[in-house]
């Protein structure tokens, strides 16, 4: 069934209590996780239920370190702290020996880990870490096309493609520019949303995963998905990457033309979503379906929306905060973990990839926590909780 916003009011919402209490078990979680994950990093997905200890590899360790500055934030104890700083310890050491860094996926690691660092504690060392970040993410920008490469060597011609994930991967270029007082980092994030709306955004305002250019002219090719379960489906988390990109870039640009845009993007969400408010992982798929939920795209979807209401005349602002609280409710009801002998994760019912016929994926972290659903969902308690300065 379709929801419609006011179908949506029908569904409780999420009361402070209900928030703080939900807080709190987030918390408890990662100090429980302190032990093993300070000098180690937990894998991106959940195994039956756990993480399991990783190096500073792959493109979701950033969100742990990002959890630990949001724990500190809440409660100020210094553990949380300590913990987070020696991570960035890490994050710097991984982009000086360029670790597992041949992609965009720069603000994902390092906005949450280093620039949150800088910006709480004045890190001179998560200052310089996401400096060099950003400038590794700006040496992925194609003049041709103008967006930023999203995966491969620089200039390979069967990878010179943007994905909609990127828009997360813009605040640390217009940080960039704010703390150097240098446009071009600013200039090349403005440049890639004008492309990537251009090109993902659908007439239906579903979006595409990916999109090819034509690496000799710089023109649009073809969008076809990595993660979805069609080149024409709705993958749930590229949706919601497309609701909290928008909002960020509107944070930065002011482009009145990006609330309209935003809208488009956050209502086909709010339509798609099954009778329990917890989308499945492929808008394909619709309440009864069997295949499983992507618990992690609401949680981005609900900070995308929480992050515009700031923006947007009371009427509308009103109806994006209301249906930000009943998605919450969904959310803390049916997919908060609250048992530490069941799971080391916050948020339950995750999808990292689901394999099907129109894409490469092996199933990897189906019916998992992930590391960015954790944050995301504790980002959003955070922002309903408090006066939030983001680390976007």
């Amino acid at each position: 069934m379709a929801q419609t916003f006011e179908s949506l009011m029908k569904y409780p919402k999420a009361d402070r209590e209900t928030l703080e209490k939900a807080m709190e078990d987030a918390v408890r979680i990662i100090r429980a996780d302190l032990s093993r994950f300070t000098n180690h990093f937990p894998s991106s997905n959940s195994f039956q239920g756990f993480y399991e200890p990783t190096e500073n590899v792959e493109w979701t360790t950033g969100f742990w370190t990002g959890s630990l500055w949001l724990a500190y934030e809440h409660t100020g104890d210094q553990a949380f702290k300590d913990a987070a700083q020696v991570q960035v310890d890490s994050f710097l050491d991984r982009i000086r020996n360029k670790i597992d860094v041949n992609h965009h996926d720069m603000g994902f690691l390092f906005s949450l880990s280093c620039v949150a660092a800088y910006k709480l504690t004045g890190s001179e060392k998560g200052k310089k870490a996401a400096l060099m970040a950003a400038d590794h993410l700006a040496g992925r920008y194609r003049e041709k096309g103008k967006f930023l490469q999203a995966w491969g060597n620089v200039g390979e011609a069967s990878e010179y493609r943007m994905i909609i994930d990127c828009l997360l991967n813009l605040p640390l270029l217009y940080w960039a520019s704010e703390v150097t007082g240098e446009d071009n980092y600013a200039r090349m994030a403005e440049n890639h949303i004008r492309t990537a709306i251009n090109c993902v955004l659908r007439e239906d305002d579903s979006t595409y995963h990916t999109y090819f250019m034509d690496m000799e002219t710089g023109e649009p090719a073809y969008g076809v998905t990595h993660q979805g379960n069609r080149n024409d489906s709705a993958w749930a988390r590229g949706q919601s990457w497309g609701i909290y990109g928008i909002a960020l870039s509107y944070h930065y640009l002011k482009d009145e033309s990006y609330i309209d845009l935003f809208v488009r993007v956050t209502d086909f969400f709010i339509r798609h979503l099954p009778n329990d408010l917890v989308p499945y992982w492929d808008f394909d798929f619709d309440t009864g379906s069997t295949e499983p939920r992507d618990s992690s795209a609401a949680a981005i979807a609900v900070c995308g929306m929480l992050e515009m209401v700031k923006y947007l005349d009371d009427q509308q602002a009103e109806k994006y905060k209301e249906a930000a609280l009943r998605i919450m409710n969904g959310l803390i009801g049916q997919c908060a973990n609250r048992d530490l002998e069941k799971s080391n994760g916050i948020l339950l019912h995750g999808t990292y990839a689901r394999g099907s016929r129109e894409n490469t994926c092996r199933d990897r972290g189906v019916d998992e926590c992930n590391t960015w659903g954790d944050y995301f969902y504790m980002e959003a308690l955070t922002r309903l909780l408090s006066d939030w300065k983001m680390y976007w």
